[in-house]
């Protein structure tokens, strides 16, 4: 690797640690909003949103940039590939913090609205899995990433759970449908930040073990049920 290489790949590794961090952090910001809305912390969440569509856009940028001057190969051109990948999974979901608080403040002018425990149990979930699987990155460990690609499926157990006891809810108590509808959404946005944080690890997989295992249980099964 030359040297003008190696410096262009550091730098886009600490851009995509810093969107990573900012990501990170808007996504706890939402969820904590759930708890208590605060429509000034929406609002800034929104701005901060428009510094990672910033982000996505520079380190795209910086990556046409490096594979137009360097042609690099092997494992120096997976990382761009990963990289562009990744950070698209992570405007993704800046857009979904964004959406979360937005369902937050739809709970403002509902009086006693409790946001129960297993969402802040999925949503705290989802936000470690999104953490490790750029600690994988970071790390380049494709086991630490098939542990966060394992564990979508309680996300998912979660998520259903928790929709099946909004609808139930809402058969029950009428006059609480809006706010019942502002929940049933930001579960689907939370169990969104599980998907992206799979996406992020399956990626990772790639760019360690130079194999793409997205969609690989489900062509395993139809290879096997195929004559």
């Amino acid at each position: 690797m030359s040297v003008h290489l190696q410096a262009d790949l550091q730098t886009l590794h600490r851009d995509l640690l810093s969107m990573s961090a900012s990501v990170e952090d808007m996504i706890h910001r939402a969820v904590a909003l759930l708890s208590e809305p605060d429509l000034h912390q929406a609002r800034e969440l929104a701005a901060q949103d428009t510094q990672i569509d910033r982000w996505d856009v520079a380190i795209e940028e910086n990556c046409l940039k490096i594979l137009a001057l360097h042609q690099p190969v092997a494992i120096d051109l997976r990382r761009l590939t990963t990289v562009l990948k990744i950070i698209g999974e992570l405007e993704r979901v800046a857009d979904l913090a964004v959406n979360i608080a937005e369902r937050a403040c739809g709970l403002l002018d509902e009086a006693q609205v409790t946001v129960p425990d297993e969402l802040k149990d999925m949503a705290q979930r989802a936000v470690d899995m999104l953490h490790r699987s750029i600690d994988a990155y970071v790390a380049l460990d494709g086991d630490m990433a098939r542990r966060v690609v394992a564990e979508d499926d309680e996300i998912d157990r979660a998520n259903e759970m928790l929709i099946n006891d909004l609808i139930n809810r809402m058969h029950q108590q009428h006059d609480r449908i809006d706010a019942f509808l502002h929940l049933f959404s930001a579960v689907r946005h939370v169990e969104r930040v599980g998907d992206h944080a799979t996406n992020i690890a399956e990626d990772v997989v790639y760019l360690v073990e130079g194999q793409i295992i997205r969609h690989a249980g489900k062509l395993d099964r139809d290879e096997t049920s195929s004559p």
